[in-house]
């Protein structure tokens, strides 16, 4: 069975933990294949909120086998911190017995978070994330595999350090790491992993010849990607769909489905221009109706407009072969729904992404208008989508006005909607049938 790729489409923060958790069902490995704990993903269970980091968000599904893949970098101390709480919720640890660490992951390290606390200029989350990956690629970075390799080289422990206080002290910071320090986080890092820490892409790769069913769950989103974002305003590794695979340790043909998540509207958090960001009355509605604040970092999301133009360029990125749309629910009760379906740049009407900051910051937004749709309760709306699931109705059961906005949205991206979010719960999505 070929994996499926499951990708933010936007500026992250689209909803894309709820969907893997509900895919997970029917999935034996879920596996992350780039970023770190710069993420957030969020799952509903009824009264049971979880907020997950770093563990795939397959963890509640008992089956599912779950990977940090070789394109992340990962804190060890935090991602302790969730297997804790999963353990103290669940009563499972579940090291080494169905979620494996890959070899080749970078490690974040104490050194990394201080150098990344210096940022002013990006918007960073703080979590050394950025640090690791310049580690990586200037080949000087940790990795899982080489933890017992280097348990007791003194002389590389001495040479590490001399690095990071001597960056440390360039960058201002009046941090400093020792010898003793690294040494002692390296042999806890030992302890705490050793039974999980393997060759996940070889793991995945097998599973796949038997014919399993492999999740690979992006973090972040299409717009944050190095290459492909809005840079500078991006994260610090590939999002999109070609290191999906690669991040996995697996080859692309592997993958056959991508889904493209994509809110009903558009978020951002951080630095960076957004077009069609709302400072107004609508603006609030969907900041508050839609509990937008982050995972991660807690900051408020700034909200607008559903951005065609955006979506015209992760769709160009990455392919998707189908689009999980959510949050549906939050534009109940507008009685006008816009949609950006160009910008105006410099006085000319443009309808692609521009390359740099400065240009993006001086588009304004193009909209055509639809008719909006009645407010319901969450409860409402769960009934609703678990009736549409129950009798096969898909969006039928929706307002005509809400059929027709996600028809229109389906029209202007050119893929058509396999999903629609109508509340956080796990069963507030509509199957499109």
């Amino acid at each position: 069975m070929p994996a499926t790729v499951i990708l933010g489409a936007q500026w992250g923060d689209e909803g894309k933990g709820k969907l893997v958790d509900r895919l997970a069902e029917q999935a034996t490995w879920v596996a992350r294949f780039q970023g770190g704990n710069n993420a957030g993903h969020t799952v509903v269970l009824g009264e049971q909120i979880l907020k997950f980091h770093l563990l795939p968000s397959g963890i509640t599904r008992k089956e599912c086998h779950l990977v940090l893949g070789d394109g992340m970098v990962v804190d060890p101390w935090v991602l302790d911190s969730e297997l804790n709480g999963w353990s103290d919720t669940t009563g499972e640890d579940p090291r080494g017995e169905r979620l494996f660490v890959s070899e080749r992951a970078h490690i974040i390290l104490p050194y990394h978070r201080y150098m990344d606390s210096l940022d002013t200029k990006i918007g960073t989350t703080g979590r050394g994330i950025g640090p690791t990956y310049a580690d990586k690629i200037n080949r000087v970075g940790l990795r899982f595999g080489d933890v017992a390799e280097v348990l007791n080289d003194g002389e590389w422990a001495k040479a590490t350090v001399q690095r990071m206080n001597a960056s440390l002290d360039a960058a201002g910071s009046q941090e400093r790491v020792s010898v003793e320090g690294l040494m002692s986080d390296i042999e806890w890092i030992h302890k705490a992993y050793h039974t999980s820490i393997g060759n996940t892409g070889l793991m995945l790769d097998n599973a796949l010849k038997l014919g399993e069913h492999v999740i690979l769950e992006g973090a972040q989103g299409c717009l944050l990607d190095i290459d492909q974002g809005t840079y500078p305003f991006v994260t610090s590794s590939v999002t999109s769909r070609g290191n999906a695979s690669h991040g996995a340790g697996i080859h692309p043909g592997h993958v056959k489905d991508v889904i493209g998540i994509t809110k009903a509207y558009i978020t951002r958090v951080g630095h960076g221009s957004m077009p069609t960001e709302l400072e107004d009355e609508v603006g609030n509605h969907l900041g508050t109706v839609g509990h937008e604040f982050g995972t991660t970092t807690g900051r408020k999301r700034r909200c607008g407009w559903f951005d065609a133009v955006v979506m015209r360029h992760a769709q160009r990125i990455n392919g998707f072969t189908g689009l999980a749309l959510t949050k549906l629910d939050v534009l109940g009760g507008l009685e006008e729904l816009k949609i950006c379906v160009a910008y105006e740049l410099d006085g000319k009407e443009i309808t692609e992404l521009p390359s740099t900051a400065s240009a993006l910051a001086r588009c304004t937004p193009i909209y055509i208008s639809m008719p909006g749709f009645p407010e319901m309760s969450l409860s409402e709306w769960l009934a609703m989508a678990v009736h549409a699931n129950e009798a096969g109705k898909g969006i039928s059961v929706l307002p005509a006005a809400a059929q027709q906005y996600i028809a229109k949205l389906e029209a202007i991206v050119g893929v058509p909607c396999t999903s629609v979010g109508v509340g956080p719960d796990r069963d507030a999505t509509i199957d499109c049938v």
